[in-house]
């Protein structure tokens, strides 16, 4: 459905014939969902709207100043104060819908004089065929509540104060509930159960006798006391759900209060106490085996240099001595060799060579002592072996220092951390104070929940005692009416009560999932922020929301700021739009209110051009300002601008079109 052109004349302020092209097509192969009209408060938006509902609905038409007034009195109310009281005021909605997979267009015409004698407008449907629109006056009603029922009408339908509404209360108001319950179809099955019992009660009065009747009466009477008395119960349990919730909220900000001025502290303090004198003997006997420690070989550690350097003057001494033994034997070696070869059969010339290979040989390893520094330390290799052993026993005790000094540091750390909290316990009057405080907390909410099992077992009495009442009565018809029409009658309607409740029951789970998801994913799409929450429940009896986090912790409702409350309450609107299935414009009334530039920016560049393939804004300056339309032009999302020009000084208002505040 597509809204295509609104003639207003003589309409509220709108003087003379004005028309307003609601086309989004800007031509035959482009089209944008946007229409924006802006007006200042007071110059003749809301009117826009009263119009679009008049046209559609008539006596039903759900329009924001008629309040209490009768048809007639609404309708001399939107006559234009400047004409003369004999000219015709009319309204005309141009629309376009698919039918029988054929795009159809009708013009709803209502127009009237001021005081009509017979108190009605007179409707007129133009279309492209001459014939049926004639006859779709007749059922006009039934016709309309096909393509845009009244019931779910506002949730296409709706302006700034209705989301505020939504927005601060816990529960949705009246005419969304409304709205719920047309759109999940449980109005029809409500009407239907309430018809059933006026025709089995019709039945049982026509065809009882006078002692029957009586009997009927009184039994009708008493179950009619019961159900009052139910629903007295059931809206006192209600509203001690609601006490109890503020009372644990109340009980909790006590807990958080106990806690964060030192009260459980105060509580714990003796145990505190004991557990910083522990920690602070287990760091005395670290201590005490530290200076076992520093006793034994642990100063060496302060000359490490030192240690080292006798360790290497060692190695290179025993180096030493190892060489001049070699040297000495070497010699006496040669002198063996030389002797042996002077008496064998080798050329003297040989044995010089042989003799001069010798005596260099012995020089080159003589002239690596003389490389080495002169020995000093004249250690043997028994006092070696110890020194290697206490640079280990040194380089153990090191370690085992280093352990023993992390143990004492984290167990100071550990004594601060008693010392600190000790400290912030609250001192003895404070903590009598504050343990009080959450006492009386404690007590309300048990006292509390004890009222509220109280009723809630009163409503399980009523429960039997009402259904010991249903059964009298349908036990005294089936005794006491002997006609076996009207005892079928009877027992059917049961079957099918019982039947509606479940169908209602299943019928509202299922609607009510895929609610819940399409809530959630349009809260967090126009919110553009995905940790705030992970998923929404909607009560099956108020449809009222309840959030919750990642960890399926329940995220109150007052945590969220106003901005956030608002968002919220737009995709409440826009999920329940979605799930209705009817592909429908959406026409909104100053729509920004109360939102601060992140949450309005997102609203502009999320909301309005995916909420419909029509969406209707009409605006002040302040909520779609020059920032916000030079976004949406940008992102070629609108494809018509008005501005409600409107004189004070004649109260008339004139739709100026292709322009806006800027």
């Amino acid at each position: 459905m597509i809204f295509l052109e609104l003639v207003l004349q003589n309409f509220g302020p709108y003087s003379g014939k004005q028309v307003i092209n609601l086309n989004p097509k800007i031509d035959e192969e482009n089209s944008r969902p946007i229409i924006l009209l802006g007006g200042m408060n007071g110059g003749g938006k809301t009117t826009l709207m009263d119009a679009i509902r008049l046209a559609l609905y008539g006596p039903r038409a759900q329009c924001s100043t008629r309040g209490n007034l009768s048809y007639n009195d609404f309708l001399n109310q939107c006559v234009n104060n400047q004409i003369d009281p004999v000219a015709d005021t009319r309204i005309e909605l141009l629309f376009e819908h698919i039918e029988n997979d054929k795009p159809i267009k009708y013009r709803v015409v209502r127009s009237w004089t001021k005081n009509p004698k017979d108190g009605k407008d007179t409707l007129g449907i133009l279309g492209d065929s001459d014939t049926w629109p004639d006859a779709l006056v007749n059922i006009w009603d039934e016709y309309i509540e096909n393509l845009l029922p009244l019931g779910i009408s506002n949730l296409f339908l709706f302006d700034g104060e209705q989301v505020k509404e939504l927005a601060e209360q816990e529960i949705p108001p009246p005419i969304v509930v409304e709205a719920i319950r047309g759109l999940f179809g449980l109005e029809l099955a409500d009407r239907l159960a309430v018809d059933l019992d006026i025709l089995v009660n019709r039945k049982r009065k026509e065809f009882a006798d006078t002692k029957d009747l009586a009997n009927l009466e009184e039994i009708e009477k008493r179950l009619t006391q019961q159900q009052q008395d139910y629903q007295e119960s059931e809206q006192n349990l209600e509203n001690l759900k609601n006490q109890l919730e503020k009372l644990e909220v109340k009980q909790q900000e006590a807990f958080d209060k106990f806690i964060s001025e030192g009260g459980k502290i105060a509580a714990e303090r003796n145990q505190l106490e004991l557990q910083q004198k522990a920690k602070t003997a287990e760091v005395e006997q670290v201590r005490q085996l530290m200076c076992e420690l520093a006793a034994d070989v642990l100063p060496l550690a302060l000359i490490p240099n030192l240690l080292t350097q006798m360790q290497t003057q060692g190695e290179q001494e025993f180096r030493h001595r190892q060489i001049q033994i070699s040297k000495d034997l070497l010699i006496e070696r040669d002198q063996r060799l030389l002797s042996w070869l002077s008496q064998v059969e080798i050329a003297l010339t040989q044995v010089e060579k042989i003799q001069s290979f010798l005596v260099e040989d012995v020089d080159n390893l003589y002239a690596k002592t003389l490389q080495m520094a002169a020995p000093w330390l004249l250690a043997d290799d028994e006092t070696l072996s110890q020194l290697d052993n206490l640079i280990y026993h040194l380089q153990n005790s090191q370690l085992s220092a280093q352990e023993k000094l992390a143990i004492i540091k984290n167990k100071e750390e550990e004594i601060i951390t008693l010392e600190r909290q000790v400290q912030t316990a609250a001192a003895p009057e404070d903590y009598t104070k504050l343990r009080q405080a959450l006492e009386a907390a404690q007590n309300q909410v048990v006292e509390a929940k004890a009222t509220y099992e109280t009723i809630r077992r009163r409503l399980a009495e009523l429960e039997t005692i009402i259904a010991k009442s249903k059964k009298e009565l349908s036990e005294y018809t089936v005794e006491n009416i002997k006609y076996k029409n009207n005892q079928h009658i009877i027992t059917s309607a049961a079957k099918v009560q019982e039947t509606l409740k479940i169908f209602r029951e299943k019928l509202t789970l299922r609607k009510l999932n895929k609610l819940e998801e399409e809530v959630k994913n349009c809260f967090l799409y126009l919110l553009h922020k995905s940790d705030l929450v992970h998923r929404i429940a909607i009560d099956t009896n108020t449809f009222g929301l309840s959030l919750y986090d990642f960890n399926g912790k329940p995220v109150p409702k007052h945590r969220l700021s106003a901005g956030e409350k608002q968002l919220l309450a737009i995709a409440f609107l826009w999920g329940l739009a979605k799930v209705s299935g009817h592909r429908l414009p959406v026409a909104i009334d100053t729509p920004l209110g109360r939102l601060d530039s992140s949450h309005r920016s997102n609203l502009v560049e999320r909301y309005f051009p995916s909420a419909s393939h029509q969406v209707i804004l009409l605006s002040t300056d302040t909520e779609i300002g020059k920032k916000e339309v030079e976004t949406l032009r940008e992102n070629e999302a609108i494809a018509r601008e008005y501005l409600l020009k409107y004189d004070s000084s004649t109260r008339q208002t004139t739709v100026v079109e292709n322009q806006y505040f800027w």
